[in-house]
């Protein structure tokens, strides 16, 4: 069990920014830097004993916020808050109160905003290497940030597991205000090279949320079954897609009880290797990465549309302005708490 902190920088700022290297006696090892709380690096074994990453990101933080990169910003695995996928029209109320937020994709708001917690420095609040490599970070949300009420303080846990990685999110605030975090890594289990198209998916769901031209979604709940959009059983992404769109679907995820539980799986296209996802969260964003930027990676491997896929897991969308969708209200001397695990089997 190891940890190593490699200082970094990013060109005109002077924030105090590394990448932190965890090493697991397995073998397994993770990447993170405290900017965006991103993961940049999974490696993990697959069924023949070899490693292999699978995650996409880059080597520097330059890369990061490079032009290329963020003029279709994928937010190559980062932590996103304060409100993951899309809130329509950057509007919502909340106890009587009309907010109108800065809107980041068309009219809408999408992942936080213009520069949330994907954009920020995060504070390192420490790290062990036993019993498990662990990295602890924490950012503090202003009241006011982005269009959002409330002070927020959030905790983010990395925990590397014997042939994965475990994510911890805790949150308080000192107002009600409006919280859906996310995580936002893309997977390629062929070892971050070529397309996911000829990956295999199982998401354990039978129901889908209607989507309106903007990908909003509306409130609707339709049934998967004997549709593109049924992968109750493992298949083929690219099997009956539009290749134009690829997946971006949330997707309620079946017999949902609060606790962590199996949510989705994957396979490489040699199928040597598998990843479980497992989440405390109500619903899935499938996601295939269209709308990827052609640029070059770790190692200096292209990526480009549909070269990662992404299983989002949260709260449901928009849920702020949708009746009958759960509450992602947070109260003061509440403890908002989430899990996620990513399990190479």
């Amino acid at each position: 069990m190891n940890i190593t902190q490699q200082p970094a920088t990013i060109p005109g700022r002077k924030e105090d920014i590394s990448f932190f290297l965890l090493e697991h006696e397995s073998g397994a090892t993770a990447r993170i830097t405290n900017y965006g709380a991103i993961i940049s690096s999974l490696v993990v074994r697959d069924r023949n004993n070899q490693l292999r990453d699978i995650v996409l990101g880059f080597d520097t933080l330059q890369e990061y916020t490079g032009s290329v990169y963020r003029s279709a910003y994928p937010y190559f695995g980062a932590v996103i808050g304060r409100y993951a996928n899309r809130i329509k029209n950057g509007q919502f109320s909340l106890n009587g109160k009309a907010y109108q937020l800065p809107v980041n994709l068309g009219n809408d708001t999408l992942h936080g905003g213009r520069e949330g917690f994907d954009s920020k420095v995060w504070t390192v609040e420490g790290f062990s290497e036993y019993p498990e490599p662990q990295l602890v970070l924490s950012y503090l949300s202003p009241d006011g940030e982005e269009g959002f009420p409330g002070n927020i303080k959030v905790t983010v846990t990395y925990t590397l597991n014997e042939n994965g990685l475990t994510w911890k999110l805790d949150a308080i605030t000192d107002v009600p205000a409006i919280f859906n975090p996310a995580q936002h890594t893309y997977f390629n289990l062929n070892g971050g090279t070529g397309s996911i198209e000829t990956h295999k998916v199982k998401l354990f769901s039978t129901q889908y949320m209607e989507q309106d031209d903007a990908l909003n979604v509306t409130g609707t709940l339709l049934s998967t079954k004997n549709t593109r959009l049924d992968f109750s059983e493992p298949r083929l992404v690219n099997l009956n897609w539009n290749a134009e769109q690829g997946y971006d679907q949330s997707f309620i995820i079946n017999a949902y009880n609060g606790s962590v539980q199996l949510c989705a799986e994957a396979w490489s296209t040699d199928e040597s290797l598998c990843l479980q996802v497992f989440t405390t969260e109500p619903v899935v964003h499938f996601y295939t990465g269209r709308w990827i930027p052609e640029v070059p990676g770790k190692r200096g491997v292209p990526y480009g549309p549909y070269s990662g896929l992404c299983f989002e897991t949260q709260h449901h969308p928009n849920a702020i302005n949708l009746k009958g969708f759960p509450d992602t209200v947070l109260n003061p001397g509440e403890l908002f708490s989430r899990t996620d695990r990513f399990v190479a089997c």
